[in-house]
């Protein structure tokens, strides 16, 4: 039997996808079938991260129910892994490792980004990304195991070893993994009777780059370099890896540093599934016109890091992989949606960034919105005002955890739930972990 209500399907459930999920629900009204397909059923707030890895938010804070919010959208669990754009289906593994398919009338990708690799040796093997939810409690636990094999320890090479980190890449992610991780690490090592004479945590940031937040504002930046430094993180800009081992990283300078923690935040690439759909891509990104639509397939959309928008501000160029953009998107695509199933007009896609703000930890914090830039703990008090207003949900948990943080110390606790093995570097579902025998899981 024919469906009487055109499916839309959007595939993840990021910035881009929930955004664009909650505007279709919302201006539908129940005349279309709206299914999501993700792996899990929460939609994370990645920008807060940082915090759930150095122990200030706990995990379900920032994972916000898609159910719970998106009343009028039907949820499909599964890892999205073909696309019939002829067929118009969309084909899927569910958790449990069943096959399934979902035909549509329209589709909309949003399936994010996961991590870059460079063909550095035993980078894949010895580091560990940071882009989903497994590798941030993973790193949680294993900066608080390192900190307590160290207090055991009565090798002083070893001690420092474990008691090393090191950061590469100096970007968003990176800085904001460093100024919490080092903030956290050094709290650990106060609590731990062993390392009370010694020797502090070490952090190493290291980047190619010339500064740190290459991207960014130089005056970010320089705030950002100010922070760091003066909480004793070492800061190597024009630095790369050149090879990483399970004793440490080799640094392009010859410098061989003894560690047991790589954490890679060199940046992020569009999710395989795009390279799998035969379709023009932009460095990897897939695609579209100003109105987020796939050339030559009207019934299909992209938007967020796996689309290369069109950036109408800056003629010739493509927008950048930012969550502000992404959730812009989102609201558009779904309009444009909307209007292909003869509700409203096309809108093409146009924004202007409205600044950008750094969690540095503590009352710390960066922020230029409307390009004005503060620093300090009044940067802190609008950086942390404007997750709480950009969040769909959970705001008033994310408050009480910040306000718990603020007047009682911080439970050193592993939870050991995740392996090494569980959050390998070279995924392409890093919001998933890996199982035995080489699965990912999606529950």
């Amino acid at each position: 039997m024919k469906r009487r209500r055109p499916r839309i399907v959007i595939v993840g459930t990021g910035f881009a996808g929930f955004t664009c999920a909650r505007t279709l629900s919302r201006a539908a009204g129940g005349a279309a079938e709206i299914v999501l397909l993700n792996p899990h059923d929460y939609f994370l707030y990645v920008p807060l991260l940082p915090e759930v890895a150095a122990g200030i938010l706990e995990p379900r804070r920032i994972a916000v129910s898609l159910t719970g919010n998106l009343p009028g959208t039907r949820l499909v669990l599964g890892q999205a892994h073909d696309v019939d754009l002829d067929a118009r289906e969309v084909r899927y593994t569910g958790p449990e490792g069943e096959r399934g398919t979902l035909s549509y009338d329209r589709l909309v990708l949003t399936v994010g980004s996961v991590n870059k690799l460079l063909p550095v040796p035993g980078v894949a093997e010895h580091a560990h990304g940071f882009r989903g939810m497994p590798e941030a409690l993973y790193l949680r636990d294993h900066i608080t195991r390192q900190i307590e094999l160290a207090g055991a320890s009565e090798d002083g090479a070893e001690r420092s070893a474990r008691t090393t980190f090191v950061v590469v890449g100096a970007g968003y992610t990176g800085t904001e993994v460093a100024a919490h991780g080092v903030l956290f690490s050094a709290g650990l090592a106060r609590q731990n009777a062993g390392l009370r004479d010694g020797p502090c945590p070490r952090w190493l940031l290291l980047d190619v780059a010339g500064r740190l937040l290459p991207g960014l504002d130089e005056r970010l930046s320089r705030t950002a370099d100010r922070v760091l430094r003066s909480r004793g993180v070492e800061i190597r800009t024009r630095t790369s890896v050149k090879e990483a081992t399970a004793e440490g990283v080799l640094l392009d300078d010859g410098e061989f540093v003894h560690s047991r923690s790589l954490i890679w935040c060199v940046g992020v690439r569009p999710d395989p599934l795009v390279d799998s759909l035969g379709l023009p891509t932009d460095k990897g990104r897939l695609c579209v016109d100003e109105f987020l639509g796939v050339p030559g397939r009207p019934e299909v959309f992209a938007c967020g890091d796996a689309a290369a928008v069109p950036d109408l501000t800056r003629p010739g160029e493509v927008t950048p992989m930012t969550a502000q953009h992404a959730q812009r998107q989102g609201r558009v695509a779904a309009h444009n949606v909307a209007a292909s199933c003869g509700q409203g007009s096309p809108r093409a896609y146009q924004h202007h960034d409205l600044g950008f703000m750094v969690d540095l930890g503590g009352v710390q914090a960066a922020a230029n919105p409307l390009h004005l830039a503060i620093s300090g703990p009044l940067a802190a008090a609008v950086t942390r005002g404007y997750h709480l207003m950009a969040m769909p949900g959970n705001r008033v948990r994310v408050a009480a955890d910040w306000l718990l943080d603020a007047v009682l110390p911080r439970s050193g606790v592993q939870l050991g739930l995740l392996n090494s093995w569980s959050v390998p570097l070279d995924t392409e579902a890093p919001e998933l972990p890996r199982l035995p025998g080489g699965e990912s899981a999606t529950t």
